[in-house]
């Protein structure tokens, strides 16, 4: 059976793994010239099971209401005419409710856990390294209110199979000791131990490699043009190279995968929303955290990469522009040595944009479609590098027609129809 995987970053590669471990001939094709160039290149480097509520709850149209006209808001949309958008926006309303939530929430973490499980395996059978820590995630509060607000959805996550636990300001800095400084303006915090982080790009590059030995093919600086259908199936995919035919097809474009499914009569509420990193090296041991964090005030995200600290954030709704605003980015770098005054040299940060692809309920696209030979792995907003591995198995049982190992209902496209 062959192949073509339309999307190098972690979930296409991640896809084209397990395909290529199933027996597929696989080809992999992209328009950058490596893997995990794009969304999949700076982000916050979480592997966050225990963190997949959705951005649609019950708080977040008051939320945003409340961010409005801040040009630091952690939730930012640059009002344009863009019906995507528009339509995007009235799903993602209806879905903040409380039955909403709770059952996206479910279906999240369903497959948030099971990747967990798949990326042990393929660290095992690959021997990856990727500045890989399995140190928890530590979610910190200033705010009283704010911190008493979060503690029922720690009920819920906990009632669904999580470990979470409320620990107090001591506690938290006892857990990451970088956190002395900031100890008076701590007001407790949520630790789940068995969360990760690690770089999600040296993990793709790793993998990719892996695939190459597989058998896996790489069709790198290839546009992708348009897929082509016969009938009630697509049979190919044009590209600036040529033209190349498979028996099965996998959109894993992320923020991009509507534009190549439009033309087919598939419109998915795949929207991008831009997040920012900062990434600054390390000046010495114990002036930057391990235990990955976040910080609830600003919503942002620190992750330990090696010898360097890796800080994301913000969700950004301007279409397909993925310019490093100046003013967002140094709002992040300052709130991060603010919080690390000795982490590191802030002249030498890195600045990074990428594109989150993100559905209205926050729960990935997965799983054939009405057109024979077509099948989708997008949508994984900003839990992409934690939902990769398990993303990738399932869609690949899929195809090669074996049972996925755990339920796939409410992960399909019908869902938006």
């Amino acid at each position: 059976m062959k192949v073509v995987v339309l999307g190098a970053g972690v979930v296409g590669v991640a896809t084209a793994w397990f395909l290529a471990r199933g027996g597929a001939t696989v080809v992999v094709v992209d328009r950058q010239p490596g893997a995990g160039l794009e969304t999949s290149f700076a982000n916050g480097g979480q592997i966050s099971a225990n963190h997949t509520t959705p951005w649609a709850t019950p708080a977040t149209p008051w939320k945003a209401l409340k961010w409005l006209g801040q040009a630091d808001a952690p939730l930012l949309f640059h009002l344009r005419l863009d019906p995507a958008l528009a339509s995007w926006l009235v799903r993602f309303l209806a879905n903040c409710t409380a039955s909403r939530m709770r059952a996206n929430t479910e279906r999240a973490l369903r497959l948030a856990v099971y990747s967990r499980q798949q990326l042990a395996a393929v660290r095992a059978a690959t021997g990856i390294a990727y500045d890989q820590l399995i140190r928890g995630i530590l979610h910190i509060f200033r705010n009283p209110k704010d911190y008493a607000e979060a503690l029922p959805l720690v009920e819920l996550m906990n009632s669904l199979g999580c470990r979470r636990a409320v620990i107090d300001a001591d506690a938290c800095v006892g857990l990451e000791p970088a956190l002395a400084d900031a100890r008076p303006h701590l007001v407790g915090g949520i630790f789940s131990p068995d969360d990760e982080s690690g770089d999600a790009h040296t993990f793709t590059v790793g993998l990719a490699e892996a695939c190459a030995k597989e058998g896996v093919t790489f069709q790198y600086g290839t546009t992708i043009q348009r897929l082509v259908r016969a009938g009630q199936a697509v049979t190919a995919v044009e590209t600036e190279a040529g033209t190349m035919t498979a028996d099965a097809f996998v959109v894993a474009c992320g923020s991009y995968s509507p534009l190549l499914l439009r033309p087919l009569g598939i419109r998915l509420p795949v929207y991008p929303a831009k997040g920012y990193s900062v990434t600054i090296p390390v000046a010495a041991e114990g002036t930057a955290p391990v235990v990955s964090l976040i910080d609830d005030e600003f919503k942002m995200v620190y992750s330990r990469l090696g010898e360097r600290l890796r800080i994301a954030g913000t969700a950004e709704f301007a279409g397909y522009d993925t310019t490093v605003w100046p003013k967002r980015a140094m709002f992040l770098r300052e709130k991060a040595m603010e919080l690390f005054p000795r982490c590191g040299d802030p002249a030498a940060a890195e600045f990074w944009a990428g594109l989150r692809p993100s559905t209205p309920d926050g729960v990935p696209v997965m799983g054939a479609t009405p057109l024979s030979g077509l099948f989708l792995n997008t949508g994984h907003g900003t839990l992409g590098w934690t939902m990769a591995c398990g993303a990738g198995r399932v869609l690949a049982d899929v195809i090669l027609g074996q049972a996925p190992e755990i339920a796939l209902d409410g992960f399909g496209s019908e869902r938006f129809r």
